[in-house]
């Protein structure tokens, strides 16, 4: 594994943990409201986790995990990333990003963990922050 890769899925990691608890804490506040376990189980802790990383991505393109692995998500372009192109890429990575590395992996490794299929969809890469 590439080393930006470990630092990734670190972040990564961190970032779950995170959201995990800010999730559980939302939905000791929503089940007074909400009876549906569905609804605790699969629809809370999604919607805390993207919107989270969402909001913090558009503030210098930085989860709390990706700034203490000194790492910054970036446009190709070199423009700011937007809160609704970190949701939409938090989706994709959850979804249809799977299947693209798993049908061209060499591909992806050879970014050396810089770009992976749900940076690419959005054009965008992760580098160390200087």
């Amino acid at each position: 594994m590439k080393p930006l890769t470990k630092k990734r899925t670190k972040a990564v990691l961190i970032d779950g943990v995170i959201a995990g608890l800010l999730s559980f804490g939302v939905e000791q506040l929503v089940r007074k409201k909400v009876k549906s376990e569905f609804v605790h189980a699969v629809i809370t802790p999604t919607l805390v986790a993207y919107a989270l990383e969402a909001c913090q991505m558009r503030r210098g393109g930085q989860t709390l995990g990706y700034k203490l692995m000194g790492l910054e998500l970036k446009n190709d372009d070199g423009t700011p990333v937007t809160a609704e192109q970190a949701f939409k890429r938090a989706l994709h990575r959850d979804t249809i990003s799977i299947a693209a590395y798993v049908k061209d992996r060499a591909h992806f490794e050879s970014e050396d963990g810089a770009v992976l299929p749900h940076d690419a969809a959005f054009h965008m890469h992760v580098t160390e922050k200087n």
